[in-house]
């Protein structure tokens, strides 16, 4: 470690280099709570929260404030977000560390090699649903601020450590939660970090998320015989031409961002229902989906405008009725490049491990995009293989305690 270190934050980085091993046991103890929102199949949050408040207490981080919201889907009647505060020095503004509880289903389980909800180290990586998504960002926070307490080093700034519910289906009991009902928990200052994506190097610093446009199309039309498609109004020819339609969108917003990965906006016609259930029919209804990720220069009232002129020129074409929903609907605005969270995270990833961080921008969307939106600077950072959602989910032990120093180094400066 260079010399412009401090004693202080020398002996910050002994201690985490030392209890990376309590951080595998509490990736371990999470794991063997799974967290599936009613969506998925499962009762909530609530069993893994009160396992990582314990957890937390016992190792000395014991002041915790509960923010749950209601929701009669789940035994416990709620969906846990806990934030724990760790006084600091000074009272100018805070930095946060959020992360989210809940976890995405196993999938097919003959592709996992070994128990998805038991983890398992091997070769330097811990296997497990939910150890990458979003434990290890969970686990990195928790090392940070357990090098201050349990050392009695008080830190420059105040920390705060959230754990939030349903990040994976929609946020709507989680950080949306938070922003409705408990928005004064967040100060304008604050530094917010969002451990939910990034880089096998730790590198690269998400600023910007496309907005997101999840289209549901329903053609109805008339159903027939399969050999007299004149008596009929074919739903899956006009809902075919209709896919291409939204597809071509991507020519009409055509503008590039070099911020993401693709830097153009993306049109997908994604989800088919069944129709009917026979070869020899002509389908009278037909049910397809669109996956839409827009640069953030494209207002969503903007791309509305576009897709109701398609669907108006499809009805008229073929004589059928096309009822449009949303599944989804996000509009993000950017943190800015300077901001001071961008600033002093990038410094403390060169100063710790000599990256030259870079800003960037995703086509997923986080938790970070309503409070953007209400003009709370976040960034969405972390190192990572981002093997999320995946069979044999796995995360990289020693990034563990790589992002943890990092976030210390914040922490102490």
């Amino acid at each position: 470690m260079p010399n412009q270190f401090s004693p202080e934050f020398l002996q910050i980085k002994d201690y985490i280099e030392e209890h990376v091993s309590d951080m595998v046991e509490l990736e371990s103890l999470l794991t063997s709570h799974p967290a599936l929102a009613p969506e998925n199949g499962g009762d909530g949050e609530i069993k893994k929260a009160a396992a990582l408040e314990e957890w937390l207490k016992s190792h000395g981080i014991k002041d915790i404030v509960h923010y749950d919201a209601p929701d009669s889907r789940v035994s416990s009647g709620i969906r846990p977000n806990l934030v724990a505060t760790i006084p600091g020095a000074r009272d100018d503004y805070n930095i946060w560390v959020c992360a989210h509880l809940d976890v995405v289903p196993v999938g097919e389980p003959s592709l996992w090699k070994t128990d998805p909800w038991k983890v398992v180290e091997k070769d330097g990586k811990i296997f497990g649903r939910g150890v990458e998504d979003n434990q290890q960002g969970l686990v990195s926070g928790v090392l940070a601020t357990l090098a201050f307490v349990r050392q009695h080093i008080i830190p420059e700034h105040t920390i705060k450590l959230l754990f939030m519910a349903d990040e994976e289906v929609g946020s709507k009991y989680g950080m949306n939660f938070l922003i409705q009902n408990h928005l004064d928990i967040f100060g304008k200052d604050d530094r917010i970090l969002i451990p939910d994506g990034g880089d096998p190097k730790g590198e690269t610093i998400e600023i910007a998320e496309k907005n997101i446009a999840w289209f549901r199309f329903h053609t109805i039309g008339k159903q027939s015989h399969g050999s007299r498609p004149d008596l009929g109004k074919n739903a899956k020819l006009a809902a075919a031409d209709l896919a291409l339609r939204i597809n071509g969108l991507e020519s009409f917003f055509n503008g590039r961002n070099e911020l993401f990965d693709p830097p153009t906006s993306t049109f997908q016609p994604t989800m088919q229902m069944q129709n009917v259930g026979g070869i020899n029919i002509i389908p009278g209804d037909d049910v397809f989906c669109a996956d839409c990720r827009i640069n953030p220069e494209y207002s969503l009232d903007a791309v509305r405008g576009e897709v109701q002129k398609r669907v108006r020129e499809v009805e008229e074409k073929y004589g059928v009725r096309i009822e449009v929903s949303e599944a989804q609907a996000e509009e993000s605005k950017a943190t800015p490049k300077d901001a001071p969270v961008v600033r002093e995270l990038a410094a403390a990833i060169k100063a710790v491990h000599g990256l030259e961080a870079r800003t960037v921008g995703i086509g997923g969307g986080t938790v970070a995009a309503g409070l953007r939106n209400l003009g709370y600077h976040c960034v969405v950072w972390s190192t990572m293989d981002e093997v999320c959602h995946q069979p044999n989910e796995y995360a990289v032990v020693q990034n563990i305690a790589k992002d943890a120093l990092t976030m210390a180094y914040m922490f102490c400066n």
